[in-house]
């Protein structure tokens, strides 16, 4: 069955002027008939549908290109991870639909929330939070983004996990005596960017510095390095700033 471009419009919910400036893009091309009529044929509706998924997940249009351009495209694989960024965004916005009706309860009298409650929810990851606070509208937080759509649940535990275990092995070295420019110290920042850089964005030793400041200029990100030992925050910046020298 075949469509025409004013159906494809009204059934995806795009404006027509989209659909050509895909067509014009090449990341959508519609069969045309004897007299320039574009109609979408099935191969047209999944690639379209493609285009829309990678857009909804904040992909620009050329990083989309470049994805569906690949020899090695595969459609199925795709939408598994798509499938799974997905499940997990919704996992999240359950959570904070959740948060709000506790909220609206307890503004009326009806609960008290403890301040966990309150803040359920909101946590994405510290570097997540970290490349959103200074580089939101920046191509190395949009780099970041593209990179997280492609995880699977266990990839992001993944990562999460390596977080965790560099911060214990930071705390474990303040603990011990060492100065925050030792060599183990700054061995250890080294990989905390090189952390930083395999699984979220590119990180330069001048953006990892940035990152540094930021950890003792932040409370939020204070907090999450001095729960693992009071002072670490500071400790782990000067170490940072040791290593980008």
């Amino acid at each position: 069955m075949e469509y025409s471009i004013g159906e494809v419009a009204k059934i995806a919910g795009v404006s027509v002027r989209t659909l050509h400036h895909y067509d014009e893009k090449g990341l959508v091309v519609p069969q045309r008939s004897a007299t320039g009529y574009r109609h979408y044929d099935s191969a047209a509706i999944d690639m379209l549908q493609q285009v829309l998924f990678f857009r909804e997940l904040g992909f620009p249009l050329a990083d989309i290109g470049e994805i569906l351009a690949q020899p090695d495209f595969d459609r199925i694989g795709v939408l598994r991870r798509q499938r799974e960024y997905l499940v997990g965004k919704s996992a999240r916005l359950s959570q904070l639909i959740d948060t709000i009706d506790r909220a609206i309860e307890e503004t009326q009298g009806e609960r008290t929330m403890s301040a966990d409650e309150k803040l359920k929810g909101f946590d994405q990851g510290p570097h997540a939070a970290e490349a959103k606070e200074r580089w939101g509208d920046t191509e190395a937080y949009a780099h970041s983004q593209k990179r997280l759509s492609g995880y699977s649940k266990e990839d992001v535990e993944a990562a999460k996990q390596e977080a965790e275990d560099i911060a214990a092995r930071f705390g474990e070295l303040m603990r011990s005596g060492a100065s925050s420019d030792s060599p183990q110290a700054v061995q250890l920042a080294e990989a905390h960017r090189l952390h930083i850089d395999r699984w979220w964005y590119p990180c330069s030793k001048q953006m990892h510095a940035n990152l540094g400041d930021l950890y003792v200029q932040d409370q939020r990100f204070t907090d999450y390095w001095d729960k693992h030992e009071p002072g670490l925050a500071r400790f782990v910046s000067e170490a940072i700033t040791a290593n980008a020298a």
